[in-house]
């Protein structure tokens, strides 16, 4: 009886690899589609990356007397080559897409942070749509403020002093984004959040996170989840800021 338990939880588990393989490879292939409309550059540097890898790869082959062996080789490297190039040209382009747009570091921040983060959109803003968002980790807690520097400046201020009777000595740092001086890229946010030093363990994390989402609860505004289009009616949004 167990012994056919386990013969179909065996099975039961290769079936969903299989299809969790099928749906990935559907999403790429997806991507490349969508990519390729507008990138015309993409498929001539993939296919360029698998047949330089390939080539690579055939003429020390050649030089060792075993190149039909390391052919095979040379092509997987170049299409994994292929795949890695069309994961950071979508990204890219995604990114080119959001800058400037209200929402778009929160977007990045809830989509593309790895690891232990706690993120909180728009924990405090204005009704020009200038917006901090909150970010907990491991490098204590991290404000990230998008919209016109003059105003966010203020925000920032505001929400430190907020916070920090909350969190005591939790380290407390600042990013505005965009591409002024001292502010960070948008394409660069998600490095830099990641290049700040390590100051809290992961019980700290939870304690501070759970201290700052009662405020979270009773303050956070209604922004939209991801960058909004060019041209998108704001009233909704705004009035809701309003209501602050």
């Amino acid at each position: 009886m167990a012994d056919k338990q386990d013969k179909a939880a065996a099975k039961e588990a290769k079936k969903a690899r299989k299809a969790a393989s099928k749906a990935r490879r559907g999403q790429i292939f997806q991507a490349f589609n969508m990519q390729r409309k507008e990138d015309k550059a993409l498929l001539p540097l993939m296919i360029g990356a698998v047949v330089v890898l390939g080539g690579v790869a055939f003429g020390v082959g050649l030089l060792l007397g075993i190149e039909w062996y390391l052919l095979p080789v040379g092509i997987m490297l170049g299409l994994l080559a292929a795949v890695i190039l069309l994961g950071r040209r979508v990204q890219s382009t995604q990114f080119g897409k959001a800058e400037g747009q209200p929402g778009a570091a929160g977007w990045v921040l809830e989509n593309f942070l790895r690891g232990r983060w706690r993120v909180a959109t728009a924990v405090n803003g204005t009704t020009q749509l200038d917006v901090i968002h909150r970010v907990v980790g491991r490098p204590g807690v991290v404000l990230v403020a998008e919209g016109a520097p003059h105003r966010v400046k203020t925000l920032l201020a505001q929400e430190k002093k907020r916070i920090a009777r909350l969190v005591g000595d939790t380290p407390i740092y600042d990013v505005i984004v965009g591409r002024e001086e001292g502010q960070v890229q948008l394409s660069k946010l998600q490095k830099h959040l990641m290049k700040l030093p390590n100051n809290l363990r992961p019980a700290q994390i939870d304690t501070v996170e759970k201290r700052l989402a009662a405020i979270t609860a009773r303050s956070g505004a209604a922004m939209p989840k991801g960058p909004m289009p060019a041209g998108a009616k704001m009233r909704s949004v705004q009035r809701t800021m309003r209501r602050r």
